[in-house]
């Protein structure tokens, strides 16, 4: 009979690295905050309102949101390059600072083009604040702990992002000082928040400050372990995107109200969190890929069922399936990531990754508009049901392609990139 861990045991980080990740989760959650309140919930609405500052035309807020994503998109690689270098703080920092630069222009931004610069420069000083995330999060868990500890992480900062559009719906109607002061004051809380980040990883690597060049390095040490990653990051966030985008839009084509969606959406997501911890524990446990397997198959068959445009009584049968699934997936990406890229050039991998899982994000919502145009409201739907299906078909053919050897070797050589663990730390049974 063993004996009972202890509550040090149990925490999923090893010793000392929590101050860091509470560090990092706080900063992205007020960026992500502002920018999600700053866009949706103010730009896009009131940009071309009597009431307010700018008097421009409405396309001019969805253009800021759009530019300031592909922004942010394009500048995770070379973001997560310059993590690599020069550790969180610095480049955080630096982002932050432009952040706030941006943030404090529109207090004087009269025209289009100043809004679009803005929207420019805030996406590219925001393109760190994910990537420096992850990494510290995937470096501060012990092993066997990476996928349930990256989703904690991912799925905590979401909910802000929400809360930032109704934050800032709600305090913009009539006034356009709040919001830009409340932007101002979050973006300077951000940039002191990052003085907490450490200067360096929270692990010893070697080769880690190895001074080659980025595409060299890429090419010698990341992409057998990388390139199979860029179609699964495509495919992971496409699928989500596509039919997301589109659900209130449709959801008088299927009988509901705004409620009964809500209703619905809330089971989906209490089975999801509350299947997570299981869910979790299976990816962690060198079974990542099986859990998306089974992830994407859960989803493909639940939108799939849309197309029959089932009554409400079956959806609440659909959405603890689709809910399900998704418990597989979100762990399951974040384990599969964490364990497949090599620690030392982990951070430069993972911005290369995060700029084609945004790249899907952003065009979900196109390739879902062609599909409801050909096949009407069950179109999205149908569309990331088969991508779906094919998605978990890749990862059963392809599957050798998705081994861990990294993960392997650190935890049967003891890894000496890996800081020694405090007493009993390692796999949570």
């Amino acid at each position: 009979m063993s004996a009972p861990r202890s509550l040090h045991d149990r925490v999923p980080l090893k010793p000392g690295t929590a101050p860091a990740i509470l560090a990092a989760f706080i900063t992205l959650g007020c960026a992500e905050f502002v920018r999600s309140g700053l866009y949706s919930g103010y730009l896009i609405p009131f940009i071309d309102a009597k009431n307010h500052m700018f008097h421009l035309p409405a396309a001019v807020g969805g253009l800021a949101w759009t530019t300031h994503l592909v922004a942010d998109t394009l500048m995770r690689g070379p973001a997560g390059l310059l993590l690599q270098r020069h550790g969180p703080r610095k480049v955080v920092m630096a982002g932050a600072v432009l952040c706030l630069a941006a943030l404090s222009l529109l207090l004087v931004a009269k025209s289009a083009w100043m809004i679009l610069l803005i929207a420019a420069l805030h996406g590219i000083g925001f393109s760190p604040f994910w990537p420096a995330a992850m990494n510290l999060t995937a470096d501060a868990a012990k092993p066997g702990y990476e996928g349930r500890v990256l989703t904690v992480v991912s799925t905590s900062v979401m909910p802000l992002s929400a809360l930032g559009t109704f934050t800032y719906a709600l305090v913009a109607k009539n006034s356009d000082t709040v919001p830009l002061l409340t932007s101002v004051s979050l973006g300077g809380l951000a940039l002191a928040l990052t003085l907490l980040l450490p200067l360096r990883r929270l692990i010893q690597t070697t080769g880690g400050t190895d001074p080659v060049p980025g595409r060299a390095r890429l090419q010698k040490a990341l992409m057998p372990a990388l390139l199979p990653l860029l179609p699964a990051a495509l495919m992971q966030t496409l699928t989500q995107s596509l039919a997301g985008a589109y659900i209130i839009r449709v959801m008088g084509d299927f009988g509901l109200e705004l409620w009964q969606l809500v209703a619905v959406l809330v089971v989906g997501g209490v089975v999801a969190f509350a299947s997570m911890p299981f869910t979790g524990r299976i990816a962690d446990r060198g079974r990542a890929q099986l859990a998306l397997t089974v992830g994407f198959l859960l989803v493909g068959l639940g939108m799939l069922s849309f197309l029959l445009h089932p009554p409400l009584a079956a959806l609440f049968l659909i959405a603890p399936v689709v809910g399900l699934g998704y418990a597989f997936l979100t762990p399951g990406w974040a384990a599969l990531v964490a364990q497949m890229l090599p620690e030392s050039q982990r951070p430069a991998a993972w911005g290369v990754i995060m700029t084609v899982e945004s790249a899907g994000q952003a065009g979900g919502p196109a390739v879902g508009a062609v599909a409801l145009q050909a096949a009407g409201a069950g179109g999205p739907f149908g569309l990331a049901g088969v991508l779906a299906l094919l998605t978990a078909a890749g990862y059963l053919v392809f599957r050798q392609h998705f081994q861990t050897p990294h993960l392997i070797a650190a935890r049967t050589s003891g890894a000496a990139s890996e800081p020694v663990p405090g007493p009993g730390a390692g796999r949570a049974d």
